[in-house]
């Protein structure tokens, strides 16, 4: 029986999850992609989309067979016990420090296109995005997934006009070339284009919310998936074509350029909301999936029982406030210290890959037949994957260890003494 409402329908669900991929790559990271690998990019899409299918599929087929509130984290505690659940699910909330100052810094930086903001004011923009996903997250959960389904169809629309604009259709510009591409440079795209379909494990919070999650679940986390891709190829196409990218400040305002070259100056507003809605939307998705996952802790006896209370609308109301806050102090304090949002997000993404790989794993282990071995296959590529980060990944591995190490301790220290 699922202990939070269950409200999500299936459209509602590819919303969430397709505006949680979407998020901010969709204005980077094609011009980033093409500025690696050029006419390659195109085809690089199409074989990232294939290689983050087969874990698309494994999380589609563990939040089927056991949807939770707990996510990732206690699909991996189901296969290796209460001891990882909860060093994972302290590795995923380590991300807040890191991955929410960055995706706000982004957010905020779609308005200085349009104002001279002071520092104080892109603090107060901050604070003020977070305060509305607490507004939001104290409603039921139907109610994001109707303003992120929205949001959805707002991006996708955005891309459609772009091709409809520039009559990319009747262009010079192959769909998918096969003459002077620079196959190599691909594996140099994929290493950046992966982080575009990270927010699949964000997603799995939500399987306990599905009206019928045994099947909406696994269909929602594909066509989000599959729709995701589609759009970032379609966008790669209009960047190639009109030659929106190049060095890092041209990467980061290619689409706003993009729709002032079709559309006229004026749409430049147009690009700012977009941008910011398409950053909100992913964000809320990962505040939302944090408050489940501390409600779902406490809920079960692992956290202060106070944090498990829901409000009238059956929402975790109380771990959500505790997300709130907690993300503005690391937002002041990232914003005090001036810290680069590359910085940021390199520390991130070891997190979002390790959580990956443990629950690829768990796959292994709790998943039968040919969802065991593709399982395994995901695995793999999660460990190659992590491999890519170098250095980076040891940021993961050392707080992994550092609360499997705390765990332990206090196991211990737990056990009573053996009388003679």
């Amino acid at each position: 029986m699922s202990r939070l409402n269950k409200e999500l329908s299936l459209v509602q669900g590819v919303g969430l999850l397709t505006t949680s991929l979407l998020g901010t790559g969709i204005f980077i990271v094609p011009a980033v992609a093409a500025a690696v690998a050029g006419q390659a990019s195109l085809w690089a899409w199409l074989l990232l989309i294939a290689l983050v299918l087969p874990i698309a599929f494994t999380f589609a087929q563990l939040g089927k067979r056991f949807p939770h509130a707990g996510g990732a984290p206690h699909l991996i505690g189901r296969a290796f016990g209460a001891r990882m659940e909860q060093s994972v699910a302290f590795l995923f909330l380590a991300v807040v420090p890191v991955g929410l100052p960055a995706a706000l810094n982004i957010a905020t930086g779609f308005w200085h296109a349009l104002f001279d903001l002071s520092p104080a004011m892109v603090l107060l923009i901050q604070l003020g995005t977070l305060g509305l996903m607490g507004l939001l997250g104290q409603r039921p959960a139907k109610a994001s997934g109707l303003i992120q389904t929205a949001i959805a169809v707002l991006i996708v629309a955005t891309v459609a006009s772009l091709w409809w604009a520039g009559d990319l259709p009747a262009q010079q510009q192959p769909l998918l070339p096969t003459a002077g591409v620079d196959w190599h440079s691909i594996p140099a795209a994929l290493a950046v284009m992966f982080w575009c379909f990270v927010g699949i494990e964000a997603f799995a919070h939500m399987g306990e919310e599905f009206r019928n999650p045994q099947r909406d679940f696994p269909l929602a986390l594909l066509i989000g998936v599959l729709l995701a891709g589609l759009v970032y190829w379609a966008c790669s196409v209009a960047v190639l074509t009109f030659g929106t990218y190049g060095d890092e400040q041209a990467n980061g305002a290619s689409l706003p350029h993009l729709i002032d070259r079709l559309m006229g100056g004026k749409a430049q507003w147009l690009a700012a909301v977009i941008g910011y809605l398409a950053c909100f939307a992913s964000i809320n998705i990962y505040v939302q999936g944090f408050a489940r996952l501390i409600w779902s802790l406490a809920d079960e006896g692992k956290l202060p029982a106070g944090l498990a209370q829901r409000n009238q609308h059956g929402v975790p109301a109380r771990a959500l406030l505790v997300v709130i806050v907690t993300c503005s102090s690391f937002a002041t304090l990232a914003w005090w210290q001036g810290v680069s949002i590359a910085e940021l997000i390199r520390y991130a993404n070891g997190n979002f890959i390790l959580v990956y790989l443990l629950s690829m794993a768990a796959g292994w282990v709790l998943l039968q037949g040919v969802w065991r071995w593709l399982a395994g296959i995901s695995t793999l590529l999660c460990v190659i994957t992590l491999g890519v980060l170098g250095m980076q990944m040891f940021y993961a591995l050392g707080i992994l260890a550092l609360f499997l190490l705390i765990s332990q301790i206090r196991s211990r220290s737990n056990k009573p003494l053996r009388t003679v």
